[in-house]
């Protein structure tokens, strides 16, 4: 049966408001409720904050404003607030580098001074002085707007990048020759989730939606577009490549072979899974030539010798392989084994004409170097346990780079000789932080049903087990995504005062492959919960820390979780943070590209048991009228135009109305900030300041210098 779905917008604005005393000196603002209800399948659903999704509505940015007036208010009185500030700045003051790649004649890397807003793009010719390319903080005062992505030409002789005003997945495009760093054209508009594919020099293919009607920030964004540029002309006459009307799909994206032999396109109409498409560049007025036409599993062709391509799918191997097959019949059932699925999940980039496939064992990386015939070559020796990423440069590299960290390894990066196999450091970190003095141990725990679930725990070493060490429990959860360990300068403050960081690898992520992401969808989602609950027990039963000390975060899809579990369980936690979270599990399908997530979540118009299954842990409909629940304070940004912020504001408004007891119920809105991609480092430091400053108040805790 297929949804009874009536909408029932009766605007009609009941001046109901809530009040509810923070302390004697404090009050939340009054949050009007209105009577809108929706009916699914039968069941009313009341909706009385719908009001507060219009983001562009004069009462909801006063209700945004005084909500920031309290909790400002709040931090302002936590004495040891501007302490924990002062020392995130003196950890955040050290040189941050990326690692280097090559464009052209040039070695670009980006370096950060230490507290500059934004990371600067630099460029050096072969033992020169390097000399800032592009400057990200050139563009704004303030530092929130960004560059969001930077796409060479294969002689490097001209860069297209991409500019985000406050966080926004919205973007701009700007063409510029490398020589002497001077603009080239139109500067594009209206581009999202898109990066920039060159076709020689001559133009580039990128990715839109038509320009949503209404707001831009929570507007359905329903199908994307692949267009073609050529330098020289107006973005209206650009030709549409793939997409629309002919092939209506939610995400479109486009690259090219290195070589430039063939454009590659691959499509879905969810966040999982994608159709997979090739054009021959090299014969005039090619078609584009499917590879795979369903979104069932995820392929994307890795390079190319000639007609020869390698591809890395999951098809008929959930924890992925590498196949190859001639692009002239490239479908499936041509394919031939070239790396072969293994028991652990596996990801791949080439460089120097090698293949690098790094596994994942329990979380943590593994490396192997493969020549194009498929012959492992040797596995990488790795500093130690943890996760390491890049190992991507151009066919002809002698060295490629990569970064290893963990959650007590400070990010360094690596040069790795190809040749040889050995790797040096080539930048180490500057932070202050000893790790010596701090380990880092990985545990298994069962879930509800038995499960064994993986977590790895961070402390300094000689910790007194007593169940009094403040603890910050972080989990995700979905999507697929993996949570590797990676060092966090933030979480310094915890660890410096004897606090632990847990973070549990929860189903419905990628750490061992689709079918544990599978445990974690749809009908099945009530298993993160419960790992995420186990996971918090565990740290408990161990004498780790207690319900008076634990902390729970999570942001986006993590931020759900923590909205579900401090639902089912508000005895459980003392203080809890969910982040830009998708609250609304019964409407995130109505805004922006929310559609594309149902691959995860189902939809409530899905079928009766669907909506009642989402219904019943929906964090903004979950919570019971009465109950104390943790300390809470939720953030998101009012530019996070991904999982819009009427989710956290229509949350907090009613934890607000309904939450009885004197832990405080406060929202944090970042203004001029999105989903959390872009922020200046001002924003990120002062955003975790009142995280690190609202835990250890909540826990009765003092700072110690």
């Amino acid at each position: 049966m297929r949804k009874l779905l009536s909408l029932t917008c009766l605007v009609l604005f009941a001046e109901i408001g809530i009040a509810q005393v923070i302390s004697p000196e404090m009050k939340y603002p009054e949050t009007k409720k209105v009577e809108v209800t929706d009916t699914y399948f039968g069941t009313v659903v009341p909706d009385p904050y719908r009001w507060l999704e219009d983001d562009m509505a004069a009462d909801t940015k006063a209700w945004v404003k005084a909500q920031n007036e309290v909790t400002q208010k709040y931090f302002a009185g936590i004495p040891f607030r501007d302490k924990i500030r002062d020392r995130l700045q003196t950890l955040w003051n050290y040189e941050k580098y990326s690692a280097p790649f090559k464009e052209g004649g040039y070695t670009y890397f980006y370096k950060n001074n230490g507290l500059q807003n934004q990371s600067v793009l630099y460029r050096q010719k072969d033992g020169g002085t390097p000399e800032v390319f592009l400057d990200p903080n050139a563009f704004s005062k303030d530092g929130t707007i960004s560059l969001a992505g930077i796409s060479f030409t294969a002689d490097g002789s001209m860069a297209a990048y991409q500019v985000s005003e406050g966080g926004s997945d919205w973007t701009k495009a700007l063409v510029l020759n490398t020589a002497d760093k001077k603009l080239v054209g139109d500067t594009l508009i209206d581009i999202k989730f898109s990066g920039i594919a060159w076709k020689g020099n001559e133009g580039f293919y990128y990715s839109s939606y038509d320009k949503p009607k209404g707001s831009q920030l929570s507007a359905m964004t329903q199908y994307h577009k692949l267009y073609y540029h050529k330098l020289g002309t107006s973005q209206k006459e650009d030709k549409l490549i793939f997409g629309g009307e002919a092939t209506p799909r939610r995400y479109v994206s486009a690259y090219l072979t290195e070589d430039q032999l063939y454009l590659v396109i691959a499509a879905a109409n969810s966040t999982t899974g994608n159709e997979l498409y090739i054009q021959d560049l090299d014969r005039e007025n090619s078609k584009i030539v499917p590879v795979v036409s369903n979104a069932d599993q995820e392929h994307s062709i890795l390079d190319n010798r000639g007609s020869k391509l390698f591809i890395y799918t999951n098809l008929k191997a959930p924890n992925h392989k590498i196949v190859t097959v001639d692009a002239a019949d490239p479908r499936p059932e041509n394919w031939k084994d070239f790396i072969p699925e293994t028991e652990n999940v596996m990801d791949a980039t080439t460089g120097g004409g090698k293949i690098f496939a790094t596994y994942l064992k329990d979380a943590t990386s593994m490396v192997k170097q493969f020549n194009i015939n498929g012959q492992e070559e040797r596995t990488i020796a790795l500093p130690g346990v943890g996760s390491a990423g890049g190992f991507g440069a151009k066919r002809e590299a002698k060295e490629v780079y990569y970064t290893f960290t963990s959650y007590i390894y400070p990010s360094t990066i690596f040069k790795f000789d190809i040749a040889t196999g050995k790797s040096d450091v080539f930048k180490k970190s500057g932070v202050q932080f000893d790790p010596s003095k701090y380990e880092s141990k990985q545990v298994f725990y069962q879930s509800k049903d038995g499960t064994k679930v993986p977590m790895i725990i961070t402390y300094r070493k000689g910790i007194t087990l007593n169940g009094k060490n403040p603890t910050m429990l972080y989990g995700y959860g979905g999507f697929s995504i993996s949570l590797t360990p990676s060092f966090s300068t933030s979480n310094i403050i915890l660890l410096e005062q004897g606090g632990i960081y847990a973070v549990a690898n929860l189903r419905g992520g990628g750490e061992y492959g689709e079918k544990w992401h599978l445990a974690g969808t749809k009908l099945q989602k009530q298993n993160v919960f419960d790992d995420f609950i186990a996971a918090a027990e565990y740290l408990i039963t161990n004498k780790y820390t207690s319900k008076d000390f634990l902390a729970i975060s999570g942001g986006s899809n993590g931020g759900l979780l923590v909205g579900a579990v401090m639902s089912q369980r508000p005895d459980l936690f003392k203080v809890a943070f969910p982040a830009v979270g998708v609250m609304d599990m019964l409407r995130y399908n109505k805004f922006t590209a929310g559609a594309g997530w149902a691959y995860d979540y189902g939809t409530a118009e899905d079928s009766k048991e669907m909506f009642e299954y989402l219904y019943k842990y929906s964090p903004y409909h979950a919570f019971k009228p009465g109950t104390a629940y943790p300390a809470t304070m939720v953030t998101t940004g009012d530019h996070d135009d991904r999982v819009v912020p009427a989710h956290s504001f229509k949350y907090a408004a009613r934890l607000q109305e309904f939450h009885r007891g004197d832990a405080p119920a406060l929202i944090r809105i970042e203004t001029k900030a999105g989903h959390g991609a872009g922020k200046s480092t001002t924003q990120v430091i002062e955003e975790q300041s009142d995280k690190w400053a609202f835990m250890f108040k909540n826990m009765g805790l003092s700072w110690r210098p």
